[in-house]
């Protein structure tokens, strides 16, 4: 759990990504985070976690559907949803918690 600590514990947004490779909605998410990523390029971060092999994390974080996104800022869950979602509203809550910190 430590890196799990050192992964959220940066002072830029990170948003996590729960998915599995089966899950039809996992999929579609994918290129959404990729656009996502390069958008806001080193001023946050996208991280895939895959629930079938973090299952003790997944639990730990009650993740019960896919894809389950969470956004953490300096180890604070900020922000989180499960299902799709589209990437111009998930850049925007990036930015917000950028502005935040202004």
């Amino acid at each position: 759990m430590s890196k799990f600590g050192d992964l959220i514990n940066l002072d830029v947004p990170v948003l996590l990504d729960f998915y599995t490779d089966w899950d039809e909605s996992s999929t579609v998410m994918s290129p959404i985070l990729k656009d996502v990523a390069a958008a806001i390029g080193d001023k946050g971060k996208v991280i895939k976690i895959d629930v079938d092999k973090n299952v003790m994390l997944a639990n730990a974080l009650r993740v019960k559907s896919l894809p389950t996104l969470i956004l953490y800022k300096n180890g604070e869950m900020v922000w989180r949803k499960s299902g799709e979602e589209d990437a111009n509203t998930l850049i925007n809550l990036i930015q917000q918690h950028l502005q935040e910190e202004i």
